[in-house]
């Protein structure tokens, strides 16, 4: 008999007496029945998802149960498959799936309704998960990174209209809409002269100038709308989609903020917004990542980014220790050869600054009131600057004096600063290991770089999706597929075994 060179697979002519059982083709070890244990563990009906209590009695086909198409959005999101599409074929051919749902095989429609619909269940469903590592002792409690990202909306950077954009627009419109009745009104009157011979208007000229008419309309409408909604950009596709811009990167989409326990690399909190800037978010993320991990004081750390003193006054009050890089303001004037404000101390006891020769700026009466905060101003003596030998480095070349102000609560700022000098560079390298991993895990690994629908309720909704399946992937790492299913279906492990 002549050696084989290949192995051979089974002929699919083969007929066998008894076939294989679907659960044959998923072995105990499979992620896949991880997901199938923890969504039958959930009340749906409870989490809000819809039919979720679905009658016998209803008149024609009757629903999709939710707990099959939330396992099959689980199993998608966590093997980087999310269009609908993409699903519904993988609910014919992938012999995992077609175990997961028992066969069932949804259209695209049907897969894609239900993230849209069920947008505030899957928030729901993502804090359940949550608890449930808090059940666990996954999480640390004592300390979290947090940091956020650009993530592109379904809607292009054309469609979002600052108000400079559209009056630029608009003037645009203007000018173009003038410049067609003046070649007109010129037509016209050439035909007028009895020496000249009539010609036959061209009817795709007042097509062309209806459009504009009509262009101009809608934008100025838009401007309208916008002006008194007293926002600063609006968008004609996604109506929450923001022109957002960080350090030179500039999309049309969301910021998604991430609260990152230290123990294991969770995410204990997440929002998503459209803001641009960071600086506001410090506070309302460190207050939602202590209520999610149901703890009294917790340490944030975070870059320059959120460094804002009101924020950190309010995590100072709030129980929460904050390290936020301090951004160099003082750039500026070394570039310049002159003393910046840190260069400055002041004398807590005395209630004065003292300038880097030692002299005094005392206090003056009354506030500034900037920026709807309220400092106290502290300005040197006249004479004295006169005759220092260092006023080049300290003054303009019109100054008479040094002013400094002194935030009425600069004490929280202080603090601060000590404790960043104390331990400025493992607290941020810890930042860093913490807030960092979960996106370049999402960004890079599996290339959730965008959203898929629109609106911050279905945005929300799908980030909270992605969230879950992050966590529930890093919780499989962590206590492995037997001690995760001995905690959601005890005999189904038994069995298992």
């Amino acid at each position: 008999m002549p050696a084989r060179r290949y192995k051979t697979g089974q002929s699919r002519l083969q007929e066998s007496l008894l076939p294989p059982r679907l659960d044959d083709y998923v072995d105990q070890g499979n992620h896949v029945r991880a997901i199938d244990a923890y969504v039958d563990s959930l009340d749906l009906a409870h989490l809000g998802f819809l039919h979720a209590a679905g009658s016998a009695t209803q008149a024609g086909q009757p629903a999709y149960d939710p707990a099959d198409l939330l396992k099959l959005y689980m199993y998608g999101y966590t093997n980087k498959v999310r269009s609908s599409r993409c699903l519904e074929r993988e609910t014919q051919r992938n012999l995992e799936v077609i175990w997961l749902l028992g066969g069932l095989a949804p259209s695209y429609k049907t897969i894609a309704d239900f993230r849209k619909h069920n947008a505030q269940a899957l928030v729901r469903v993502n804090r359940e998960f949550t608890l449930l590592c808090r059940e666990l002792a996954l999480f640390g409690g004592h300390t979290v990174g947090i940091d956020g990202s650009f993530f592109r909306a379904n809607a292009s950077k054309s469609s979002i209209h600052t108000q400079d954009k559209l009056k630029k627009q608009v003037a645009s419109l203007e000018q173009d809409i003038e410049a067609w009745h003046t070649e007109l009104d010129q037509n016209d009157r050439q035909d007028s002269r009895p020496d000249t011979p009539a010609t036959t208007e061209d009817p795709s000229l007042t097509t062309k100038l209806e459009a504009m008419q009509e262009k101009l309309a809608a934008k100025q409408e838009q401007l309208q709308t916008l002006e008194a909604s007293g926002d600063k950009q609006i968008s004609t596709t996604d109506p929450d989609a923001r022109q957002l811009t960080k350090r030179g990167q500039s999309v049309s989409g969301y910021n998604v903020q991430i609260a990152v326990d230290d123990e294991h690399k969770l995410i204990a909190a997440s929002e998503v917004t459209n803001e641009g800037n960071d600086s506001h978010q410090l506070a309302p993320m460190a207050e939602r990542a202590k209520e999610a991990l149901d703890v009294e004081s917790l340490t944030a750390l975070s870059d320059a980014g959120y460094y804002e003193s009101d924020q950190l006054k309010q995590c100072e009050d709030n129980g929460v220790t904050a390290y936020v890089a301090i951004p160099n303001t003082a750039k500026r004037f070394d570039q310049n050869g002159r003393f910046s404000r840190q260069a400055f101390t002041y004398d807590a006891e005395r209630d004065v600054y003292l300038c880097p020769r030692g002299q005094l700026l005392s206090r003056t009466g009354g506030q500034a009131l900037i920026n709807q905060k309220h400092y106290h101003r502290y300005r040197s003596s006249a004479r004295t600057c006169a005759e220092c030998p260092l006023r080049e480095q300290c003054l303009s070349d019109k100054g008479t004096f040094r002013e400094i102000y002194r935030w009425e609560h600069e004490e929280v700022l202080d603090r601060h600063r000590q404790r960043m000098e104390a331990d400025p560079e493992d607290r941020m390298r810890q930042r860093s290991a913490l807030a960092e991993h979960p996106f370049g895990t999402l960004k890079c690994r599996s290339g959730w770089t965008h959203f898929l629908v629109r609106s911050f309720k279905k945005v929300r909704g799908e980030w909270n999706l992605m969230a879950l399946c992050y966590n529930f992937s890093r919780v499989i790492s962590i206590l492995g597929m037997d001690g995760l299913m001995e905690r959601l279906d005890p005999k189904a492990a038994l069995q298992g075994r």
